[in-house]
């Protein structure tokens, strides 16, 4: 399961760039000179830092001392401890470079598909633009596609110039049900890449380098950016270190921004220095839920030329914008700036499962439950390095918001993605969302056009999958996951009998080997002054809190009305137990608002803790000391409960 762990890693790699300041690097940015003092100040460090222009390479790192000193066994006669000869030799290079890049460029012939380009036109005249019509050619391979593979051949047709992409990959895409169970590889272009801030600050940092290596060599820094859109939303460096607080978001905040000080202004520099590149500043909201909001195209217009939306992302939940019809997945990061470069990704064409969805959710019953239900099935059945595609009368009953759930929990039920074509609950959330109503209307356009769009009150052609599952929705029920994975999934009414066992269990994914004897043991201690106790079980972090599902209005109204009723009731949560809510983005703080329900939750110690990934990434903030004593000292299995997908063991903070 991925698990983010670039933090320090990112941290130190940004504290070790140097930016230079000069005219021909980039925009001036206040980052440069505190990461100079910071490399100069550092005794040895483990890979070159980016030195500016007048800097010597003789005072780079011991790695690269070493580099040096080992340069005859692989040089081939090049002077390498002379940065001026090897300047001058690579320029001496310069026109055999350039003979072998126009002979490499000869190679790459106008696109195969040329004939298929088409144009759409609008409905009162004029054209939104032209795109690569599947239908033109007159495949009948084609109509039974899925609609995700469907993506793929788009990308390949439209990038198809005989060197990265040719017309073999073309075909192979085309004859799927015959090809992916052969694990043949194809190529994929992206449409653009989606960063959050501990993954994405390498991936500026090494444009940085580039650009300061074309610095030296004489060229012009500034050629060097991406080539397709990147988007970079900063939303995993919040922590929850005040929480039970009026002024916690403010609070949480300014320490954020303290700790992190020199990564968000390298990054800032990053959003003004690189073309194609945009930095969604700290306290936005969580990166795949501002991808839903905002960032999300569905279809492209780029110059006139339309194609489908598709992203890869250096986070694992990237999947979440399947809901909306967007093919995304999360991949690694030297994949992520292979495509930022314009570099097409190899990938094994996958097999589809076909996930098919009937009847209704009944009341009371939430995306949390659908979710974890879908995840068992899935597990169950196998579907790492697949596609998950959901059709069927049901997935038109199913809101947006619940779509993006299903979705996001893809990394954990294994699947590479789990997609729902666009319909048009889709096109009714790009209008909630902002989207223009011309937006919209090309989308459709395009869509129907390319046979991409999903119209449950039409005649559904049959489409072939590599396998198939079938959830009458009506058969889901309320159900938590755990105590340790998020597929074990526990249906609610089975909860106490689940817990009993698991302390009985020998130790596992489901046990902890708790003796008979010290089950009801009860660890008593004082809260600022108050006595406080817990037992094996007791709850001490409630978190509302993750991607998941932390701006899906209905499990957050649901939340919301839980704590109105019970303050009505007169309940009132433990003092010592700490709660925060993080919404996903800054809507649901609105309409918490005005509906007048956030002051429920905040008497029950729910307050806003901040507008990103909290306590389900591990940043959940420390317990307070004579609570993470009294667990400690006493031996407890103490309890987290949250929202979101990544109740793991050991993930939170003791």
């Amino acid at each position: 399961m991925y698990k983010t762990v670039y933090s320090s890693a990112a941290l130190r790699r940004a504290s070790r760039a140097r930016i230079s300041s000069s005219g021909s690097h980039s925009p001036s940015s206040p980052f440069s000179s505190s990461v100079s003092k910071a490399v100069d100040s550092s005794p040895a460090l483990s890979s070159p830092p980016i030195a500016s222009p007048s800097r010597s390479f003789s005072s780079s790192s011991s790695a690269f001392r070493y580099l040096r000193c080992s340069a005859p066994r692989w040089s081939h006669g090049v002077d390498w401890k002379s940065p001026a000869s090897l300047t001058a030799q690579i320029r001496a290079a310069a026109p055999v470079i350039n003979r072998f890049e126009r002979k490499i460029a000869t190679m790459a012939s106008e696109n195969a598909f040329k004939g298929i380009l088409t144009s759409l036109p609008k409905p009162g005249g004029g054209e939104f633009g032209k795109f690569y019509s599947l239908p033109a050619l007159n495949d009948p391979r084609i109509d039974k596609l899925p609609y995700s593979i469907r993506i793929l051949l788009e990308s390949a047709i439209r990038n198809c110039d005989n060197f990265q992409v040719n017309k073999d990959d073309v075909e192979k895409i085309i004859d799927w049900e015959n090809t992916s169970p052969s694990q043949v590889e194809i190529p994929f272009k992206p449409a653009r890449v989606l960063l959050q801030d501990f993954t994405g600050v390498p991936a500026v940092v090494d444009l940085a380098c580039m650009r300061d290596a074309m610095n030296k060599l004489g060229s012009d820094s500034n050629k060097i950016n991406p080539l397709v859109p990147v988007d970079l939303v900063i939303d995993h460096s919040v922590q929850v270190d005040v929480a039970r607080s009026e002024n916690a978001v403010q609070a949480n905040m300014e320490l954020e921004f303290q700790r992190n000080k020199e990564r968000f202004a390298f990054l800032k520099w990053g959003s003004n220095a690189f073309q194609n590149m945009l930095v969604v500043p700290p306290g936005s909201g969580i990166v795949h839920q501002v991808n839903l909001e905002y960032l999300g195209r569905v279809v492209f217009n780029n110059d006139g030329l339309l194609y489908p939306d598709s992203v890869v992302g250096t986070d694992s939940h990237t999947t979440m914008i399947d809901g909306l019809g967007v093919a995304g997945w999360g991949v690694g990061g030297i994949e992520a700036e292979a495509a930022m470069l314009g570099q097409p990704m190899s990938m094994v064409l996958p097999g589809v499962v076909g996930f098919k969805l009937s009847g209704k959710l009944r009341d009371g019953v939430t995306a949390t439950d659908l979710v974890l239900t879908v995840t068992q099935m899935l597990r169950k059945h196998g579907v790492v390095g697949k596609f998950v595609e959901f059709y069927g009368n049901g997935v038109g009953e199913i809101s947006l918001a619940d779509r993006a759930t299903i979705a996001n929990m893809s990394p954990e039920y294994g699947a590479t993605m789990g997609f729902f074509p666009v319909d048009h609950v889709t096109l009714q959330y790009l209008k909630l969302t902002g989207r223009s109503d011309e937006t919209v209307a090309m989308i459709e356009a395009y869509l129907r056009a390319n046979k991409m769009f999903v119209d449950y009150n039409e005649p559904q052609q049959e489409r072939v999958y590599s396998s198939y599952l079938q959830l009458d929705l009506a058969d889901v029920e309320p159900c938590v996951s755990g105590p340790k994975r998020p597929h074990d999934r526990v249906p609610l009414k089975e909860m106490k009998v689940d817990w009993n066992s698991c302390l009985n269990n020998k130790v596992g994914f489901k046990g902890f080997a708790i003796p008979k004897e010290a089950q009801d043991k009860v660890a008593n201690f004082s809260f600022h002054g108050q006595p406080a106790e817990i037992k094996h079980g007791s709850v001490v972090i409630a978190a509302i809190t993750s991607c998941t599902n932390t701006s899906n209005p209905s499990v957050m109204l649901g939340a919301a009305l839980v704590a109105k009723k019970a303050c009505e009731l007169g309940l009132k949560v433990k003092p010592w137990i700490k709660t925060s809510l993080a919404p996903g983005s800054g809507v649901v703080t609105k309409y918490l608002q005005q509906s007048g329900l956030q002051k429920y939750l905040n008497e029950q110690g729910f307050h806003i803790v901040g507008y990103g990934c909290t306590t389900c990434i591990g940043n959940s903030g420390e317990l307070d000391e004579s609570v993470a004593s009294a667990i400690s000292e006493n031996d407890i299995v103490a309890a987290a409960v949250l929202s979101g997908n990544r109740n793991f063991e050991g993930v939170f903070i003791p």
